[in-house]
Parts: structure tokens; sequence; C-alpha cells
């Protein structure tokens, strides 16, 4: 008996090595899911949001580089995905998008919930088709996952309910999956010029991105032979920080002085593995080498004196023979002086004070020193990814996933959930913001359904605190950043949760041990300082006048304890 189209999709995922299926059901989904329930091997994993089913994909993607899927039904159902989908594609993650589609003969009546799928998902995808007969079976679904694997992004097909019934047109599965890593580097002539240009400078700081993944030895060296200090982009803080002397911190708007001085201090720029967007933050009179796996990243941010393309490691370890080494080490230790300053200055505010409000850096502190050696963090955007990035400090095993490129609220838990369905015995802790943990709260109802052991930390300051902050500096009070929260950790109990309420500085290192050693789901309701500012390491002009503005105007209309609060949490306590 020949097979429905449906049941060739499912088996074609499961000789492709997926797992799981995260999505949401409906009638236009019926056919698949079917399949899906009778699958030896795939599990389908439901949730409360299709949002959360694409962000939960595209974190297992991250963790395991094999393809994930998530599915949605048609019309508003898989357009529920698009956002989680934009994060993944945008992150380098493989995930196949199945996106159900209303009945094949009404496409084009403004039938009922219809939407043009293509149209939806070209965008935030590197390949995006409709399976409109069985004909194009297996063939459209094959090219889609070699696309996501291949391309290392989002591959989206389109199929309606009744083509998934029809009958496939032959049960032999002409297809395969090819998992290559082909060893790309920069031909040997450009190499010459790469390392002719080294040898000529003095003070050379390494900017270092995700692309690094699996380079972490060869950056070393190169570090060591240059005398340069490495500073990293967020995204690629967890494979670029851990046991590295040449690391001085991160630059940009959530950085550190010492990796911004790194990078406006030298004479040659080397950007390995990133495409870092933040124009102002590129040195002024430095020349600027970039390596990219990608040719069309190159050049596009800033002017660069040499574009290669490449992988770091098999790069490096092409490059290292030719370049010479130096014993001139003033600008690197300079520069490790500095970070290992920022970095006191950093944990003297880490610090539990009696009758205090609660530092979120002292919370992320204790969370960086009592997880596991290879804990999966997760981090909503905004002030939890600050902290993140200032005080967790990475190892060869942890991870640290949120959305860095795409910059969505409400990633931090349905990432949290994605990553620890791929190793339930992994520890999993999601730096969740009380914003975005409240914009996407209804899927902490999949984690007590599928009883995962993920830790949610709430940073509750009943604030959208990084928009709040962002106002001040322009010299705007803020406007529409206040929340009004429950107390979520009985929320958490009454789902079935356990919850645990800290207010007190004093009470949250214990709260914190009990919370990470608890061996179910568990939601740790910390609330932290209101008034703590995420200050960047370098302040301009414009944005000192616009913060002075703001405090005036709020001393003038009376509320002059928040300013002293403000000034006395970030000035005068460091």
């Amino acid at each position: 008996m020949a097979k429905t189209v449906a049941a060739q999709f499912v088996e074609i995922l499961e000789q492709a090595g997926v797992t799981a299926v995260h999505g949401v059901v409906g009638d236009s989904l019926n056919g698949i899911v079917e399949e899906i329930r009778q699958s030896k091997t795939i599990k389908w994993v439901h949730y409360r949001h299709e949002e959360a089913a694409a962000f939960a994909a595209g974190a297992e993607a991250q963790i395991t580089g094999k393809l994930a899927v998530c599915a949605g039904s048609c019309g508003p159902g898989n357009m529920h995905l698009i956002n989680g989908l934009y994060d993944a594609h945008r992150s380098n993650a493989p995930v196949l998008a199945i996106a159900a589609h209303i009945p094949s003969e009404q496409i084009g009546t403004s039938y009922f919930q219809e939407t043009r799928p293509e149209s939806l998902f070209r965008e935030c995808s590197c390949y995006c088709e409709t399976i409109a007969s069985a004909r194009q079976m297996p063939r459209v679904l094959q090219i889609a996952m070699q696309h996501a694997v291949g391309q290392s992004g989002v591959a989206v097909v389109s199929i309606s309910g009744d083509v998934a019934m029809e009958k496939a047109p032959s049960d032999e599965l002409e297809h395969q999956i090819f998992h290559n890593k082909p060893v790309i580097r920069p031909a040997d002539e450009d190499l010459r010029k790469l390392a002719a240009l080294i040898n000529q400078h003095k003070k050379i700081t390494l900017l270092c991105g995700a692309g690094c993944a699996g380079a972490h030895q060869e950056l070393l060296s190169l570090a060591e032979a240059i005398k340069s200090p490495i500073v990293h982009a967020l995204r690629g803080k967890e494979h670029v920080q851990y046991d590295n002397p040449y690391d001085v911190g991160m630059t940009g708007l959530i950085g550190l002085t010492s990796g911004y001085q790194a990078v406006e201090d030298c004479e040659l720029l080397i950007m390995l593995g990133t495409d870092f967007p933040y124009k102002e933050w590129y040195p002024p009179k430095a020349k600027i080498v970039q390596l990219d796996i990608r040719p069309e990243r190159l050049g596009r941010r800033c002017k660069l004196e040499i574009g290669l393309v490449g992988s770091v490691k098999e790069t490096l370890e092409a490059l290292l023979p030719l370049i010479d080494h130096t014993q001139d080490s003033s600008f690197l230790h300079k520069s490790q002086e500095r970070y290992q300053d920022n970095r006191k200055n950093l944990m003297k505010h880490a610090q539990a004070v009696e009758g205090e409000p609660i530092h979120p850096e002292y919370l992320t502190r204790l969370l960086s020193e009592q997880a596991s050696t290879d804990a999966v963090f997760t981090t909503d955007v905004g002030t939890p990814s600050v902290w993140a990035a200032r005080y967790i400090d990475m190892t060869a095993g942890r991870r640290l996933i949120g959305s860095f490129n795409h910059g969505s609220m409400a990633s931090a838990m349905p990432q949290a959930i994605g990553a620890q369905l791929t190793d339930l015995n992994r520890q999993v802790i999601s730096l969740s913001g009380d914003g975005g943990f409240a914009m996407m709260m209804g899927d902490i109802l999949t984690i007590h359904q599928y009883d995962l052991p993920v830790k949610l930390v709430i940073y509750n300051n009943s604030s959208l605190g990084f928009v709040a902050m962002e106002m001040k500096v322009i010299g705007m009070p803020p406007f529409g950043t206040d929340l009004k929260n429950p107390d979520f950790a009985k929320m958490a109990e009454a789902i079935g949760i356990r919850g645990i309420r800290v207010e007190k500085a004093e009470e949250l290192e214990s709260a914190v041990a009990a919370a990470l050693a608890h061996p179910g789901p568990v939601l740790l309701d910390v609330v932290v300082n209101q008034t703590e500012l995420s200050m960047p390491p370098k302040i301009d002009l414009e944005q000192a006048k616009g913060f002075g503005i703001y405090m005036l105007k709020q001393t003038l209309k009376g509320d002059g304890k928040e300013v002293w609060d403000t000034i006395r949490s970030n000035f005068l306590s460091k």
C-alpha cells in the first residue's frame, strides 16, 4: 500500500535524525501530526504558543548543531512562528519549519485563515517553498533540509492538509542529507598579505565572534604570538572567554571599558568570525581586517584593509607559521590591567548589602558561581543580557544562548525549553526579565506538562529596565515601562512548579543554592533594584547631557527619592 505524503514526510524526518517536532496542533496539520504520533523515534512537543515552539527549535539546533523542526497550522498558526524563526535564522541555527496551508483548492479565494506563507517567511529563511502536489515529494523536503543544514539557517516548507493526505507517488525515498564541514581558508597569497600586515604593527586587537567556535586553541596561539588582547562579541563569549588569559571583555553598549579601549587604541583590528553590527564602536583610526565564512558579510560594517573568506580555525592554522612572534607585550599588559580593574569594580557591586535592594549583579554572580560547569544559560534581551555578559563566567562546557542578533523580548524561557529537551540531565537556567517572562508566560505550562527541570530565574524590577534606561539617556522620564507584577513564585506554586521568592539580599545565596539543587522545575522570583543602571563603557556628551536633564526633571517634579536612589545605587556605592 502506497504511503501518504504525510507518512513519507515523517519517515524522511526520521531518517534525517530528527527526534522532536515543536508546535501547536491544528486541523491542517492533522495528517503529519498523526504520523508523528505513530513514530517510534520522533516525539511531538506541544506548546501554548507557536512562537515559543520556534524559539525552542532554534535553541535545540544551536545546542546540538543538528536539524531541528517546528510546525504551525494554517494562517495564524504558522504566522506565530515567524519571530522565533527570524531569531533562528539570524543565529545560523539549522531549523526546518512546517507551515501548514489552507485546502489547496481554496488558495487564492480569500478563504478562511488564508495567508501567503512563501511571502511571509521569505525574509527569515534561506529556502521557502510550497508542496502543492504529491509529485514534488520527496525532493522539495530534501532540498529544504539540505538548505537548512548546508547554510545553517531556516528552511520553510508549506503544505496544505489535503496534499499531505494524498498518496505519495513512490515508496522509494530518493533523498539523503549531506552534513559536510568543508575546510575553507583564504588563498596562500591572501594569507601572506595578512601576515605582512600583522608583522608591520605592534598594537593589534582581535575581535572574536561566534565564528570562533572550535578555534579556541588557535586563538590563544595567535594572541600569544603577536601579544594581542582578545575582545569578544556577545555571541562569541561562550567560545572565547573561558581559560583565556588574553581575553579583556566585550566591547559595545553592554561591554566593558577594557574591551572598548582595546579596540579603540589598537593600530590593527582583526575581526574573526564576527559581524559586529555597531559602527559607532569601531576604531576611528585603526586598519581593520575581517575574516568570515560568509563573503557577503565582508565590509558591510566598516572600511576594510583586507577582507578574507574562511573558517577561523583552518585560517589561523595556515596563518600562524607566516607571522613574526613579538616580545613587546606592553599593549597587551595595559589591556589586561584595565580588564582586571574593571573586574574588581564589577565585583564590588555584586555583593549582598543588608537592608539594601538586591543588586542584579549579585544575583548573576551567584548563579555563575553555583551553576554546573556544563550549564546552559539562556537570557532575555535587555538587562538580563547585560548582567550575563558581565557576570556569567564561561567554561569549556557551558553555553550561553539568547536573541543576540534579532534582539527579541521573551526568548529566554522558550529557548530554555528547547535546550532542556536535548538533555534532561543537563542544568538549564533561564535568565528572564519580568517583562520578557510575562510576554510568553503561558509556556511555563509546557515546562509543567513535560516536567522539565528548567530553572527559571526572574529579574523582577517591575520595569522594562533597559527601555527605561534608554529613555533616561535622552532626557526623557520613563513612560509605559512600569510593570505591576504578581508574586511569580506563588503563581508557579499554583501551577505545580516549585516557587521561591527573594526580597532580601542576605537570603539570596541560599535561595539560589536551593533552586539549582531542586530536581524538577523551579521558578526563582528575585526582587531586584529598580534603579540599577547598566552603564555602557563609553558615554558621549549627548548621553551625559540627556541623563542630566532627566535627573533635573525628576527633581523639579518632586521625585527626589528616585533621583537619590539612582545616584546611590549607581555612583556612590561603586
